[in-house]
């Protein structure tokens, strides 16, 4: 059992992990180079929702917030949880994740075992982040355990928890995997091992490049659809009546979040390292991003229909984060429709009960009364389990549903994608 364990970066993935291997009975070394965080944590207040404050204060007094990589020497295992994010040429950004192994790299000590959870394009590990530890002097594989196990989390779920979550494992040695196995074991059920940490890290990338590729589709049927004059939900509820070989999917105005818009992209990079272009990957990718401009003249034609421009119009956006029940609006393509509406002349206002302000645009939410009663158009872009669909369908003036959520309000003009 690993007594201390350190977790560097924060976010979505570090601090539900600070959490449960407190509540296993770890002292925790909880490092991110964000103060506000680390102060946040000493607190015990939580900026995370699948982490509640109350939770967070039961564990405290065994999580240690700093800024200070030099407090990782005494932890036995260690956890990268950085971001791993984009160029803006859609390129791998792996500069937060090698400047923390850089930092670790000075404090790293003798048997202790390193995990890479950020995700990554297979490789990473063995070829980036091993020779910079590496400089420490120290052997990977003899010296200190290294290994990956990709972060499986989905922020606002409750009925899959990094508890219940099979946990992958992918170890440079056999000996690093089942270093690797026994810390997980603390706080999830099933843990899953794998060959090498290549496989590990191509697994989360197959994971979400499935759900990109079939995201991608049904996105696609449903631009057909619309000039076809045919309801994209009826087909994809009788569909998925099928009890065998379909798995239903739904049409959206795009994807967001930490994970979905950029891993297959880690992917398509490093499959041009070995002279191949991973033209189905790249091409549901670009489907994905073209959505919000689908979703825009879906506006720009209902507005049109009802005899207004979509210049001085006012379209009240409810939902701005990227997924339901959340409040992050990382890589959210509602930040991307208002940004097209408001280019056209549209005056854009929000409503969201988790995201009190956008900084990009400046905005702050507005009530849902006040949306709906000031609004020429609502546009429900995410739909949030606890907003009232139907009475927005039943009181605004005009609404177009990218969700289609609002099916069973029995509002017969409403615009659906």
């Amino acid at each position: 059992m690993a007594n201390t364990v350190g977790i560097i970066g924060l976010g979505y993935v570090g601090l539900p992990l600070a959490v449960a291997f407190a509540q296993a009975g770890c002292d925790v070394v909880a490092v991110d180079v964000d103060a506000r965080k680390t102060e946040a944590i000493a607190a015990g207040d939580s900026y995370i929702e699948d982490v509640s404050s109350e939770l967070l204060r039961e564990v405290s007094s065994r999580i240690h917030a700093s800024t200070r990589y030099a407090r990782l020497a005494k932890a036995e295992a260690v956890l990268v949880c950085v971001p791993t994010p984009l160029t803006p040429n859609r390129e791998p950004d792996l500069g937060p994740l090698l400047d923390s192994v850089r930092a670790l790299a000075e404090v790293l000590q003798t048997d202790q075992l390193v995990v890479l959870e950020s995700t990554t394009y297979p490789g990473t590990t063995r070829g980036r982040v091993a020779p910079l530890l590496e400089e420490s002097g120290l052997a990977a594989g003899r010296d200190f355990n290294l290994a990956f196990s990709p972060e499986r989390v989905d922020p606002g779920r409750t009925d899959f928890t990094l508890r219940s979550t099979p946990k992958v494992v992918g170890g440079l040695t056999q000996a690093c995997l089942e270093r690797a196995a026994s810390v997980y074991e603390l706080v999830c059920d099933h843990v899953v091992r794998v060959s090498s940490p290549e496989a590990a890290e191509l697994t989360k990338l197959l994971e979400n490049i499935f759900r990109s590729v079939n995201i991608a589709l049904v996105n696609e049927l449903a631009m057909l659809t619309d000039r076809m004059g045919i309801d994209i939900w009826e087909v994809v509820d009788a569909a998925a009546t099928k009890p065998y070989g379909f798995m239903r999917f739904e049409p959206g105005p795009g994807m967001g979040g930490h994970c979905l818009p950029v891993d297959p992209f880690y992917l398509s990079w490093r499959a041009r390292e070995f002279d191949m272009a991973t033209e189905f990957i790249e091409l549901a990718g670009k489907v994905n991003q073209q959505m919000p401009y689908h979703c825009v003249t879906k506006v720009q034609r209902a507005l049109n229909a009802a005899g207004l421009s979509v210049k001085g119009a006012r379209v009240g956006v409810v939902g701005v984060s990227y997924k339901p029940g959340v409040g992050d609006v990382r890589e959210s393509p509602a930040l991307k429709i208002i940004s097209l509406l408001s280019e056209m002349g549209a005056e854009v206002s929000y409503h969201d009960p988790h995201v009190p302000a956008l900084s990009e645009p400046a905005l702050s939410c507005e009530s849902l009364e006040q949306l709906t009663r000031g609004s020429d158009l609502v546009l429900i872009v995410t739909a949030h389990p606890n907003v009232d669909h139907d009475l927005i369908a039943k009181r605004a003036r005009l609404v177009v549903d990218l969700r289609g959520v609002t099916r069973s309000s029995g509002v017969a003009d409403v615009v659906r994608l």
